[in-house]
């Protein structure tokens, strides 16, 4: 049955006879259109049970903890968030900053958690605090405040044996010994100096979150210690409703000094760290890990134009290192979190972009290449688990369809290399939390025609229970509007030097191919990302379609998923070979006869802001107008890691950084066609990048629109600016580029019309 004729199933004689109009502001309102939120999978040590965060029914972007218990089947709220804080959060500077980093600063609650490694307690921060919940406890004792003292505590961790709960708060790492109930401060830095934290870019670009790693025995913290002194004071400030902050930010601009790290071992018991003698090449730290012995442990290190990475082992008694693998590119080396080392053999798994995919290899722990564990010309996303006794090892990736997200086994023998045997069916999304031995996994699935569904599987593919099936039935947030869902279709294009791009639509709702509709056009554009995606959608694109826009989306060339060629092609310039493959589908919607080929107008945010202003300035002709929304508009502006990953340093490629900005390419840009917008208190994409831009189109003369949101960071996470943003964006689509001006301007203009 396809996919088509399921979902067809699904409406059947019982779906709603009057659907409700799927509305902005229900979108997101409580409780959640898609159904309950689900966060964190994660199963217990012992595999008896799995944990997650969920929305509440009041407030579905506040996390409360819940538990499914695999023996009989039943869930469990275990924490609500709102019974330890009643009147709210009170976060400090560093948290807020954290959760902009990790894309969470919408939600609230308990957003993080860390299971015993005994299976019997879990410890999760709240508000700064600390908390311990003992699944043993008789009821009404389970939750336990630690007492650790006075101060925010970051970045709470449960020790790998669970004597120990380290946390850091004022930039030192802390310990308190759950044994005799002993608070530690391990390290006593101020200023500039920060133990145990990971720096901004580490955050922010290498997908690094944390500062400091247990020993597998508890013996030892590996932890770094970062002087951010060099990296320049970037003034800027944070304008809100009630006041205005001057912020002192050190904020490593392309080019830039960045901050200079060691790495450091430090017993829980206290004392003096000891450091590792690092080369001095060693611009960024990006992975540590420590082997099962505990006898020894890995770091990876980046140099400055991030064309060499190696992986380097440390006798954690002697310090003496050994490099284990070198990747080196002519273009970039992209950091990866798939090493595991086996526990049954002196041996590790790594993954490697050499071939031009992204591959598994199997290697001796002494650094020897054994063999490939998979080849060919397909992209591994990341590994998934290991199951030894087996010999498997599980992945994520888009083999048979490049939307999609599917799961896969290959045995670490090399013998399944270039044909893995995959283990999910359902066309869509499977995003796969592994058990610890890899005997079974839980499987959190969508795809355009199912919400979010989270269920158990065997090893191999077989469903065992659910945990939430988030049926589409009557009693579903999402029903009364479910008959007017609309559903997307796929196909590819070809770009100037012959690659396949794939794209996404969805056509009006009551399509009549005799009609000609305007175009959304919806994109991010930008390296290590995919938009063109087999999910549940972003219900603004259902509105969209909902209301008679056709909804494109293209993936080009630079984007993920695609294997190194595919990436490269934006190496040392930005916004060329995007415009030019976004162009390609304009080119290709202006063919079709159900489009309008004067009513074509663009959206993006942060990447995709940037190609908005790049493709009104570059192909104005053929578009009715666009929306950018915290763009880059001068890569100068941008940070160290991710800037120059691409372009390279402004000294050493001023050419590619003058192109790559906006401002060569404005006189394109006419008046009228482009509405700006920005957070102005944007501490990522920082708001001078809109404040340049809007000097530069002032001073040529043309108009554009702007709005601005006080206090509003990078990703306008509250509500009420979700709201108001995508309200603007429709408005502009429908009058800008639809030429709806709506009733009250009707009336105007007929009014007008009679006083004539």
């Amino acid at each position: 049955m396809t996919t088509a004729l399921l979902f067809a199933a699904v409406l059947g004689a019982s779906a709603p006879a009057m659907a409700e109009k799927l509305g902005i502001d229900r979108i997101y309102d409580n409780p959640a259109l898609s159904g309950p939120t689900v966060m964190g999978l994660k199963v217990a040590p012992d595999g008896s049970r799995v944990t997650f965060l969920r929305g509440s029914a009041q407030d579905q972007y506040r996390m409360d903890l819940w538990e499914y218990d695999r023996k009989d089947g039943a869930l469990k709220l275990l924490v609500a968030a709102a019974t330890l804080e009643p009147h709210g959060e009170h976060l400090d500077a560093a948290e807020r900053a954290r959760r902009e980093r990790e894309r969470t600063a919408m939600y609230s609650g308990i957003l993080d958690y860390h299971w015993a490694p005994d299976g019997k307690a879990i410890l999760f921060p709240l508000n700064g605090k600390l908390y311990l919940y003992r699944l043993d406890a008789p009821d009404g004792k389970a939750i336990e405040q630690l007492p650790i003292g006075a101060g925010f505590a970051l970045d709470p961790k449960i020790s790998p044996k669970g004597r120990y709960v380290s946390f850091i708060r004022d930039q030192n790492l802390w310990v308190y010994d759950l044994r005799d109930g002993k608070l530690r401060e391990l390290t006593n830095d101020d200023g500039t100096i920060h133990d145990g934290e990971a720096e901004f870019v580490a955050q922010e670009e290498l997908d690094r979150h944390t500062g400091y790693w247990w020993a597998p025995d508890d013996s030892a913290i590996a932890f770094e210690r970062y002087n951010d002194a060099p990296v320049p004071v970037a003034e800027r400030f944070e304008i809100y409703a009630d006041h205005t902050e001057v912020v002192k930010q050190r904020y490593p601009y392309a080019g830039d000094p960045n901050v200079i790290w060691q790495l450091g071992l430090i017993s829980p018991q206290g004392g003096a760290p000891r450091f590792i003698d690092v080369p001095a090449q060693a611009e960024y730290l990006a992975r540590v890990d420590w082997l099962p012995s505990a006898k020894a442990l890995t770091y990876q290190w980046l140099a400055r134009d991030q064309k060499k990475l190696e992986l380097v082992r440390v006798d954690a008694a002697t310090l003496a290192q050994q490099t284990l693998v070198t990747e080196t590119s002519k273009t970039w080396v992209d950091v990866n979190s798939d090493l595991r080392f086996l526990k049954d053999k002196p041996e590790f798994i790594w993954a490697s972009q050499r071939s031009g995919w992204n591959m598994l290899y199997l290697y001796a722990d002494d650094g020897r290449l054994l063999h490939p564990i998979s080849t060919g010309a397909w992209h591994i996303d990341n590994v998934l688990g290991v199951d030894e006794k087996q010999g498997l090892v599980y992945v994520s990736s888009n083999r048979d369809f490049v939307p999609d997200r599917q799961i896969y086994a290959l045995r670490l023998d090399g013998s399944t290399a270039a044909a893995p045997l995959r283990i999910s069916h359902r066309p869509g999304t499977h995003l796969a939390s592994f058990a610890p031995d890899g005997s079974f996994y839980v499987d959190t699935f969508n795809s355009p025609e199912q919400p979010p569904q989270v269920s158990v599987h065997a090893s191999d593919g077989q469903r065992l229970a659910w945990i939430e099936q988030n049926q589409l039935d009557a009693a579903h947030p999402y029903w009364p509007y479910l008959k007017d869902h609309i559903q997307p279709e796929f196909g590819t294009l070809e770009a100037a030097d012959g690659e396949t791009l794939y794209y996404r639509i969805y056509k009006p709702l009551h399509f009549d191919p005799a009609k000609r509709y305007p175009v959304f056009d919806t994109y991010y554009g930008g390296p290590h990302a995919q938009s063109v995606t087999d999910t549940w959608p972003d219900l603004f694109n259902e509105y969209m379609a909902q209301h008679g826009f056709v909804v494109f989306t293209l993936d080009n060339r630079g984007m993920a998923r695609r294997g190194r060629a595919f990436a490269d092609a934006v190496y040392h310039r930005f916004g060329k070979v995007e415009v030019q493959d976004q162009t390609t589908g304009i080119d290709w919607l202006r063919r079709q006869p159900w489009v309008d080929p004067a009513r074509i107008g663009v959206f993006g945010w942060s990447f995709g802001g940037y190609l908005t202003v790049m493709m009104l300035a570059q192909d104005s002709a053929q578009l009715a107008g666009g929306v950018a929304v915290a763009p880059v508009t001068n890569w100068r502006l941008y940070d160290t890691v991710y800037t120059e990953r691409y372009l390279g340093t402004p000294k050493e490629n001023p050419e590619g950084y003058r192109l790559s900005s906006v401002f060569p390419w404005l006189k394109g840009l006419p008046s009228h066609k482009l509405y700006l917008v920005h957070g102005m208190a944007d501490d990522n994409v920082l708001l001078q990048n809109s404040v340049e831009l809007m000097s530069a189109l002032q001073n040529q003369g043309t108009q554009f629109r702007l709005m601005t949101y006080p206090g509003a960071k990078h990703g306008l996470s509250t509500p009420a600016q979700r709201k108001h943003v995508f309200h603007l964006i429709a408005d502009f689509f429908r009058r800008q580029i639809a030429g709806d001006c709506g009733e009250t301007c009707k009336a105007s203009a007929a009014a007008a019309g009679q006083r004539k």
